[in-house]
């Protein structure tokens, strides 16, 4: 879990404890530990790491930095002490997805990240105990590669009928009430889930905003019996070696697989019908156009956390499990990198590397536990291209420059990023085709 100081440390860990030992245990006496200087000085830590952009009321880091942090966190816990604090509207900033649709975010204050921080570091521990294996989204020492590697290996072992959930606006539709019912489960403490309650008010009648601290924490827990429906069908249809049913979520993005032999026809209608029922008891909609079953056996394909995931033959005649970057993600990559460059036309070339260093090291980072292998030469290539034009109208000599500025030197001398190797997660071996 998050590195925080040793006695919210032994807090968290106690009741991480506590909750994972008595499952129908409903914690009281929450509030304290959340209005605790401590608690808040960590959770501001955490929102100053991130950094973001000021809220709705334009309160900066640098502002509360010139007033005195303690000062700031002072007053925070006596407003939440006295009863008086009232988070405040999000800033509302949309975001492209790159099919002429935007993402809403909603950005909350500096004051209300803290808080919701401060929640967040109290509650995590206690629903924490109650997520299911796998479920990977914005989990403490869970990441989306570990999430990838799970469905891999599952193509691996013969699941190839893939259902490809796509949940419509699923943030922005969670209901309060169902969700306000399911903390209640576990938290029985009436200052919490009032604070819990005006933080959700704060975003609107429905949904949880997405930039918001404690966001992600409530949107694994909405959607739990989910995962706790599909761990019950890997438990029934377990033979003790092998259940022909897995699946994997991320937030919003879920995929389930199973096993590709005509005796389990039943149980991928069986898994579906379940899984539409669920979703309606909590009130979510499934995208028809978007939500679709795969057969692997068949050459198809499916997307997953920004990988298309499809089977493959090897050259020993074994069944493997292939994840190479969406062509959306190289697209998008290409599109920042493009914006850089349009924008730092006229500036010294080292200051156009300076900036897309960390976008190509970020994007890498990401892709290569997959087969990313041609796409990454394709991606290298094209950034040389780009920046040997910078070089030459800098220069404003007539050619291209291959030969003045070769790779030696673009990596050497100038800097450009390179680390473009394959780091393989786990990969599961290949079973013998079938």
């Amino acid at each position: 879990m998050t590195k925080t100081p040793i006695s919210l440390q032994d807090l968290r860990r106690g009741i991480y404890v506590k909750a994972k030992a008595e499952k129908t245990w409903r914690f009281w006496g929450l509030y304290a530990h959340v209005c605790k200087i401590g608690t808040l000085r960590q959770a501001y830590l955490m929102a100053w790491k991130n950094n973001g952009a000021p809220g709705l009321d334009g309160v900066t880091f640098d502002a509360i930095q010139e007033q005195g942090v303690d000062v700031f966190l002072e007053g925070i816990r006596r407003e939440l002490v006295q009863g008086t604090y009232r988070p405040g509207p999000n800033r509302k900033k949309e975001i492209p997805k790159g099919n002429g649709k935007f993402r809403t975010l909603g950005i909350p204050s500096i004051r209300d990240r803290v808080v919701q921080g401060a929640m967040k570091l109290v509650l995590e521990p206690v629903f924490e105990a109650d997520f299911q294996d796998g479920s990977y989204g914005f989990r403490p020492k869970r990441s989306a590669h570990a999430a990838v590697n799970r469905v891999t290996k599952a193509i691996v072992q013969g699941r190839t009928r893939v259902i490809d959930l796509d949940l419509k606006a699923y943030f922005d539709t969670v209901r309060h009430d169902l969700l306000m019912k399911k903390v209640a489960l576990r938290v029985r403490d009436a200052k919490v889930l009032r604070l819990l309650r005006m933080t959700l008010k704060a975003t609107g009648k429905r949904g949880v905003p997405q930039g918001g601290v404690i966001s992600p924490l409530l949107a694994n827990l909405f959607l739990n019996d989910v995962d706790k429906m599909l761990e019950k069908a890997k438990a029934v249809t377990y033979d003790g070696r092998y259940s022909p049913i897995e699946y994997a979520r991320f937030a919003d993005d879920a995929v389930i697989l199973v096993d590709g032999q005509p005796q389990w026809d039943w149980l991928a209608k069986a898994a579906n019908k379940r899984l539409l029922e669920e979703l309606a008891k909590l009130d979510l909609q499934v995208n028809v156009d978007k939500t679709r079953v795969v057969d692997l056996t068949k050459g198809e394909s499916f997307g997953f956390l920004g990988f298309d995931l499809r089977r493959f033959q090897t050259h020993q005649g074994k069944w493997g499990a292939k994840a190479t970057p969406k062509m959306k993600k190289r697209t998008e990559l290409l599109r920042k990198l493009k914006d850089v460059f349009r924008r730092y036309i006229s500036h010294p070339v080292e200051r156009a590397v300076e900036l897309i260093n960390p976008i190509l090291r970020g994007w890498a980072n990401y892709f290569r536990i997959g087969h990313a292998g041609k796409c990454f030469a394709f991606v290298k290539y094209w950034v040389e291209g780009k920046i040997r034009r910078l070089l030459m109208r800098a220069k404003l000599r007539r050619g291209f420059g291959w030969n003045r500025w070769n790779r030696a030197w673009l990596y050497g001398k100038l800097g450009l990023y390179n680390d473009y190797g394959i780091r393989y997660y786990q990969a599961p071996k290949a079973l013998p085709a079938r």
